[in-house]
């Protein structure tokens, strides 16, 4: 069985697409924003936060004795001399410092303990704060703890959380800091800088960037600070320094029916469209070669539209070697593709 932790408020729509995807699955409610499933978990789910594969809640009395079960666990499962990550997550308590001060005394007993006994083990365990992606020789061991003494534990040996990397995120929680920077033209700016780290690429030097429905500008704002040459479209200009600038092109039009002269690395689109319409652009960008990577918004009015999310789960992973799509946390009532083209 695995265990989801919804996008706050998401249970209901995650548990709609489940049920869309795998009609015979047993998914169900487990508490508050937790969902239980016997669905496989390769493919994108949109209102997932994180991924639990191989879960079960389990109890342990003491400090000592979740070290101990987390060991025997990590002895039990996982490929020997393969490294592995551990993420311990609390999930109690309004203020949470009981809850982060028990994850760190855990910690510490698990090393202590491995320095004694599993020295093999210790040395293959990854940095408490690497976040990077996983690669296909990663293990990864979460232990969500829902009260001192509960806890929801999942083991999830290589190459397997590279397989599940749609669901299952490097970052506790699968949340991401919302980036701050009061110079950018608008707030938008996070969920572009959001995207880049979860599919792992950054848009960089000497890049080329076409940005669909641009202003004010955050998302061109991006690509600038990072050396990229950017042409940006919109029926209205963007903020005057970003429209000064010699690597930006400033295109006036409509963003639907920009086409570029030659592929371009990144396609970037924040336009505010109906999610037909976004998600129509991006396919006919990816299937047409005109770009190399790309960063989508899909965004909503209400509820009711979601489902129409499962044409790209369909149509995209054939036409890309990375394919994601997901509810940021930086995203309002909004999906996000991002991926990289075959």
């Amino acid at each position: 069985m695995h265990y989801l932790l919804a996008d706050d408020g998401c249970e209901p729509f995650l548990l709609d697409e489940l049920k869309r995807a795998h009609p015979s699955a047993a998914s169900e409610a487990d508490g508050p924003q937790w969902i239980t499933t016997d669905a496989p978990l390769e493919a994108p789910l949109v209102f997932a936060r994180q991924a639990l594969p191989n879960a079960a809640r389990t109890e342990a009395a003491s400090i000592n004795a979740w070290a101990d079960k987390l060991i025997a666990a990590v002895m039990e499962s996982l490929p020997e001399g393969q490294p592995w990550r551990l993420q311990i997550v609390p999930c109690y308590g309004d203020d949470n410092k009981a809850g982060l001060n028990r994850r760190d005394l855990i910690m510490a007993s698990l090393r202590e303990r491995l320095q004694k006994r599993r020295r093999s083990l210790l040395r293959t365990l990854e940095a408490a704060d690497v976040e990077t992606p996983f690669t296909e020789q990663t293990s990864m061991v979460q232990l969500y703890l829902m009260a001192p003494d509960q806890g929801i534990l999942s083991v999830a040996p290589a190459p397997m959380p590279y397989q599940l990397r749609r669901n299952l995120w490097p970052f506790p929680k699968g949340e991401l800091l919302i980036a701050v920077d009061k110079t950018a033209p608008s707030r938008a700016f996070a969920k572009l800088v959001e995207a880049e780290q979860r599919l792992g690429l950054l848009i960089t030097n000497g890049e080329t960037m076409v940005d669909l429905g641009a202003s004010p500008g955050s998302w061109s704002y991006v690509g600038i600070n990072r050396g990229a040459r950017v042409t940006s479209v919109d029926r209205s200009p963007l903020r005057d320094d970003l429209m000064r600038h010699r690597r930006l092109a400033f295109v006036q039009g409509d963003a639907f029916k920009f086409v570029p002269e030659i592929p371009v690395d990144w396609l970037v689109c924040d336009v505010i469209a109906a999610p037909e319409r976004n998600m129509g652009l991006l396919m006919d960008w990816v299937r047409n070669g005109h770009c190399r990577r790309f960063i989508v918004t899909i965004k909503f009015k209400g509820h009711a539209e979601y489902a129409i999310l499962d044409e790209l789960k369909e149509v995209m992973p054939g036409l890309c070697s990375e394919f994601y799509l997901t509810r940021l946390c930086a995203n309002k009532n909004e999906a996000c593709a991002f991926g990289v083209v075959k």
